[in-house]
Protein backbone atom coordinates (compact mmCIF):
# COMPACT_ATOMS: atom_id res chain seq x y z
CA UNK A 1 0.00 0.00 0.00
CA UNK A 2 1.37 3.25 -0.99
CA UNK A 3 1.98 5.98 1.24
CA UNK A 4 0.08 8.34 -1.62
CA UNK A 5 -3.22 6.28 -1.31
CA UNK A 6 -3.29 6.33 2.63
CA UNK A 7 -2.90 9.93 2.24
CA UNK A 8 -6.01 10.07 0.12
CA UNK A 9 -7.99 8.20 2.05
CA UNK A 10 -7.21 10.32 5.29
CA UNK A 11 -8.19 12.84 3.38
CA UNK A 12 -11.52 11.21 2.49
CA UNK A 13 -10.94 9.78 -0.99
CA UNK A 14 -13.65 7.05 -0.92
CA UNK A 15 -11.76 5.31 -3.83
CA UNK A 16 -8.54 5.50 -1.60
CA UNK A 17 -10.55 3.96 1.00
CA UNK A 18 -11.61 0.97 -1.76
CA UNK A 19 -8.26 0.17 -1.79
CA UNK A 20 -7.23 -0.57 1.10
CA UNK A 21 -10.28 -2.60 1.82
CA UNK A 22 -9.47 -4.95 -1.39
CA UNK A 23 -5.98 -4.76 -0.35
CA UNK A 24 -6.78 -5.96 4.31
CA UNK A 25 -10.17 -7.79 3.18
CA UNK A 26 -8.53 -11.02 3.00
CA UNK A 27 -6.20 -10.33 6.03
CA UNK A 28 -8.41 -9.15 7.86
CA UNK A 29 -10.76 -12.11 7.31
CA UNK A 30 -8.09 -14.68 8.21
CA UNK A 31 -6.56 -13.31 11.27
CA UNK A 32 -10.74 -12.69 12.77
CA UNK A 33 -11.91 -16.66 11.05
CA UNK A 34 -8.86 -17.46 12.97
CA UNK A 35 -10.05 -16.01 16.41
CA UNK A 36 -13.65 -16.87 16.55
CA UNK A 37 -12.91 -19.78 13.68
CA UNK A 38 -16.99 -18.84 12.46
CA UNK A 39 -16.84 -17.43 8.88
CA UNK A 40 -20.29 -15.52 9.50
CA UNK A 41 -18.25 -14.48 12.76
CA UNK A 42 -15.33 -13.49 10.99
CA UNK A 43 -17.50 -11.59 8.32
CA UNK A 44 -19.24 -9.54 10.90
CA UNK A 45 -16.47 -8.91 12.67
CA UNK A 46 -14.76 -7.29 9.00
CA UNK A 47 -17.71 -5.24 8.47
CA UNK A 48 -17.15 -3.63 12.36
CA UNK A 49 -13.25 -3.69 11.34
CA UNK A 50 -13.76 -1.82 7.96
CA UNK A 51 -16.06 1.13 9.35
CA UNK A 52 -13.82 1.62 12.45
CA UNK A 53 -10.95 1.89 9.49
CA UNK A 54 -13.52 4.45 7.69
CA UNK A 55 -14.15 6.30 10.55
CA UNK A 56 -11.06 6.74 12.15
CA UNK A 57 -8.54 6.84 9.00
CA UNK A 58 -8.08 10.69 9.85
CA UNK A 59 -6.81 9.92 13.26
CA UNK A 60 -4.16 7.23 11.79
CA UNK A 61 -0.79 9.19 12.68
CA UNK A 62 1.59 6.60 10.39
CA UNK A 63 3.42 6.40 13.39
CA UNK A 64 3.63 2.21 12.53
CA UNK A 65 2.58 1.00 8.89
CA UNK A 66 -1.45 0.81 7.68
CA UNK A 67 -0.91 -2.91 7.97
CA UNK A 68 -0.34 -3.10 12.19
CA UNK A 69 -3.12 -0.51 12.67
CA UNK A 70 -5.78 -2.42 10.66
CA UNK A 71 -4.67 -5.34 12.49
CA UNK A 72 -4.62 -3.43 16.05
CA UNK A 73 -8.02 -3.17 14.98
CA UNK A 74 -8.75 -6.13 13.78
CA UNK A 75 -7.98 -7.74 16.95
CA UNK A 76 -9.38 -5.61 18.80
CA UNK A 77 -13.04 -6.38 17.07
CA UNK A 78 -12.54 -9.70 17.17
CA UNK A 79 -11.39 -9.77 20.99
CA UNK A 80 -14.69 -7.95 22.01
CA UNK A 81 -17.05 -9.80 19.96
CA UNK A 82 -15.58 -13.50 21.13
CA UNK A 83 -15.42 -11.93 24.72
CA UNK A 84 -19.64 -10.50 23.96
CA UNK A 85 -20.29 -14.14 22.74
CA UNK A 86 -18.72 -16.04 25.81
CA UNK A 87 -20.84 -14.29 27.83
CA UNK A 88 -23.95 -15.10 26.06
CA UNK A 89 -22.62 -18.91 25.19
CA UNK A 90 -20.41 -20.91 27.39
CA UNK A 91 -18.98 -23.85 25.78
CA UNK A 92 -16.30 -24.29 22.78
CA UNK A 93 -15.56 -22.68 20.04
CA UNK A 94 -17.16 -25.06 17.33
CA UNK A 95 -15.37 -25.56 13.91
CA UNK A 96 -17.57 -24.47 10.89
CA UNK A 97 -17.23 -26.79 8.11
CA UNK A 98 -16.87 -23.97 5.37
CA UNK A 99 -13.65 -23.31 3.93
CA UNK A 100 -13.02 -19.75 4.24
CA UNK A 101 -9.96 -19.54 1.91
CA UNK A 102 -10.70 -21.07 -1.32
CA UNK A 103 -7.06 -22.88 -2.48
CA UNK A 104 -6.77 -23.59 -6.52
CA UNK A 105 -7.64 -26.47 -6.97
CA UNK A 106 -5.31 -29.56 -5.94
CA UNK A 107 -5.16 -33.17 -6.47
CA UNK A 108 -7.83 -34.28 -4.30
CA UNK A 109 -5.57 -36.44 -1.84
CA UNK A 110 -4.12 -33.18 -1.05
CA UNK A 111 -7.03 -31.15 -0.71
CA UNK A 112 -8.23 -33.87 1.38
CA UNK A 113 -5.02 -34.08 3.73
CA UNK A 114 -5.36 -29.88 3.81
CA UNK A 115 -8.98 -29.92 5.05
CA UNK A 116 -8.19 -32.47 7.25
CA UNK A 117 -5.18 -30.60 8.89
CA UNK A 118 -7.45 -27.16 9.11
CA UNK A 119 -10.05 -29.26 11.14
CA UNK A 120 -7.11 -30.42 13.42
CA UNK A 121 -5.83 -26.94 13.64
CA UNK A 122 -9.06 -25.47 14.07
CA UNK A 123 -9.43 -27.81 17.03
CA UNK A 124 -6.66 -27.37 18.61
CA UNK A 125 -7.02 -23.59 18.44
CA UNK A 126 -10.42 -23.66 19.59
CA UNK A 127 -9.27 -25.06 23.56
CA UNK A 128 -6.85 -22.30 24.03
CA UNK A 129 -7.63 -19.29 26.08
CA UNK A 130 -8.62 -16.49 23.77
CA UNK A 131 -5.39 -14.78 24.67
CA UNK A 132 -3.40 -17.82 23.85
CA UNK A 133 -5.22 -18.47 20.32
CA UNK A 134 -4.82 -14.65 19.53
CA UNK A 135 -0.87 -14.65 19.73
CA UNK A 136 -0.28 -18.01 18.43
CA UNK A 137 -2.43 -17.12 15.19
CA UNK A 138 -0.13 -13.52 15.04
CA UNK A 139 2.78 -15.59 15.36
CA UNK A 140 2.51 -19.15 13.86
CA UNK A 141 -0.09 -18.35 11.19
CA UNK A 142 0.09 -14.74 9.99
CA UNK A 143 4.13 -14.08 11.30
CA UNK A 144 4.17 -11.71 13.23
CA UNK A 145 6.99 -11.40 15.40
CA UNK A 146 7.04 -11.00 19.03
CA UNK A 147 7.72 -7.51 19.05
CA UNK A 148 4.81 -6.61 16.44
CA UNK A 149 2.61 -8.90 18.72
CA UNK A 150 3.37 -7.05 21.89
CA UNK A 151 2.76 -3.44 19.97
CA UNK A 152 -0.41 -5.21 18.08
CA UNK A 153 -1.86 -6.56 21.35
CA UNK A 154 -0.39 -3.34 23.72
CA UNK A 155 1.30 -5.87 26.09
CA UNK A 156 5.00 -6.77 27.50
CA UNK A 157 6.81 -9.04 24.75
CA UNK A 158 7.27 -11.74 27.49
CA UNK A 159 3.80 -11.57 28.37
CA UNK A 160 3.69 -12.75 24.27
CA UNK A 161 6.50 -15.43 24.83
CA UNK A 162 4.64 -17.17 27.61
CA UNK A 163 1.76 -17.04 26.12
CA UNK A 164 2.77 -18.56 23.47
CA UNK A 165 5.16 -20.99 24.80
CA UNK A 166 2.00 -22.37 26.98
CA UNK A 167 -0.08 -22.50 23.91
CA UNK A 168 1.82 -24.62 21.87
CA UNK A 169 2.38 -26.50 24.73
CA UNK A 170 -1.29 -26.95 24.68
CA UNK A 171 -1.60 -28.00 21.74
CA UNK A 172 1.22 -30.68 22.05
CA UNK A 173 -0.73 -32.00 25.04
CA UNK A 174 -4.58 -32.21 23.38
CA UNK A 175 -2.37 -33.84 20.01
CA UNK A 176 -0.78 -36.46 22.13
CA UNK A 177 -3.74 -37.35 24.16
CA UNK A 178 -6.16 -37.30 21.25
CA UNK A 179 -6.77 -39.95 18.99
CA UNK A 180 -6.66 -39.07 15.20
CA UNK A 181 -10.68 -39.44 14.83
CA UNK A 182 -11.05 -37.45 17.65
CA UNK A 183 -9.50 -34.37 16.60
Amino acid sequence: MTDDIVQQAIQGDERAFESIYREYFGFVFNVAFRIVSKREEAEEICQEVFMTVYRKISAFRQQSSLKTWIYRITINCALKYSQKKSKQIKGVVEYDETNPIAAPMKDIRDRIDEEENEKVIHKLLGHLYLEQRTCIVLRSIQGLSYKEIADTLRIPINTVRSRIKRAREAMLALRREAAPHEL
